[in-house]
């Protein structure tokens, strides 16, 4: 009875399968924004003030930098959690994909997170008169959160990294010592 629940309950891993396959769906529908923002700013090129030039490019790098972040959590997310891709004899292998485990995944996605609050907050700076400055404190306050969250997140990771690493070392010097 035990051996059957625990096949059924590895077996539902399989449940994310489609979860992360939906998530390219959403990478689709950003890659349509991102060209309808292409194909609207086009016409308006040499008439756009360069401060409306640069917040269309730093949307386009928003948009980037999201479909970027889905990507990984795609890709990475199916690796660690449902099954490894078999890409042997694809030339075009992501180097990344086998590399990153869950804790490098979530501090990837951190990361990405504190670059995609950036830009939306260089975009808020960029458009301060037409922003009442209460909301710019709080984009401000959730954008230090962001940082404060990922950094702690990765010296908690390092942290671990250091004591797990000092446990094999001490393991090793026991071994020898015997």
């Amino acid at each position: 009875m035990e051996r059957i629940f625990e096949r059924l309950m590895y077996a539902t891993r399989w449940i994310m399968a489609p979860i992360y396959l939906g998530l390219s769906l959403c990478l689709l529908a950003l890659g349509v924004k991102f060209f309808q923002e292409v194909i609207t700013f086009i016409p308006r090129l040499f008439s756009m003030k360069e401060v409306e030039l640069i917040l269309v490019t730093l949307s386009l790098i928003d948009i980037a930098l999201v479909g970027g972040l889905i990507v990984m959590v795609m890709f990475s997310g199916y690796e660690n959690f449902v099954s490894r891709l078999d890409l042997h004899g694809h030339d075009d292998k992501l180097g990344w994909l086998g590399k990153l485990d869950s804790n490098s995944l979530k501090n990837k996605v951190a990361a990405s997170i504190v670059a995609i609050s950036s830009i939306h907050l260089l975009k808020v700076f960029m458009n301060t008169e037409s922003i009442p400055n209460d909301k710019i404190m709080w984009y401000l306050l959730i954008h230090i959160t962001f940082v404060v969250s990922a950094f702690a997140m990765g010296l908690l990771d390092k942290i671990l990294r250091d004591k797990a690493a000092d446990k094999a070392i001490s393991e090793t010097s026991l071994k020898d010592s015997l």
